[in-house]
């Protein structure tokens, strides 16, 4: 056997345990601005924890928005959409990819999480020498009425 064919089937079946364990996550769906580079910066965040990214390119993401049905209250710079089991979320913003996560777990009725505005510190959002703020990441209902998902306070890893 050739050194290409391990290579695929020994990720072949890497790929199958994750899977059977339940460890693989779902592809994230994420509508953005070409030009915006901190939406950038957050798909590598999502990536480095083991999501996988497909990236849209949109001029108009308040259309975007709009057209998911993420409420322009919690408005960010880029929305994203992820659909597991035949039940989609929609998160607005630079969510941390923990919260993503256990919400994975959780499988909370919400239409998803936001953090709305873009707080410096957020994923995405780095700042250098360390200014950064704290910032909340939401519960978006059904009904488009939020709660306080997670409180992330300067320092605190994503």
């Amino acid at each position: 056997m050739r050194t290409c064919e391990k290579w695929f089937i020994g990720g072949f079946f890497l790929l199958l345990a994750g899977v059977v364990s339940g460890q693989a996550l779902p592809v994230i769906d994420v509508y953005k601005n070409p030009y915006c580079g901190c939406c950038g910066n957050w798909i590598k965040h999502l990536q480095a924890t083991g999501f996988s990214v497909r990236v849209h390119e949109t001029s108009d993401t308040d259309a975007t928005r709009r057209q998911l049905g993420m409420p322009a209250t919690y408005a960010s710079c880029h929305t994203a959409k992820m659909t597991i089991a035949g039940k989609s979320y929609l998160f607005e913003g630079h969510v941390p990819a923990g919260d993503i996560q256990r919400l994975l777990r959780e499988k909370p009725a919400a239409l998803g999480l936001a953090v709305p505005g873009m707080p410096a510190g957020s994923p995405g959002m780095e700042v250098p020498k360390g200014q950064e703020q704290p910032y909340e990441t939401l519960l978006i209902l059904p009904d488009g009425s939020a709660r306080v998902y997670k409180r992330h306070a300067p320092g605190q890893s994503q």
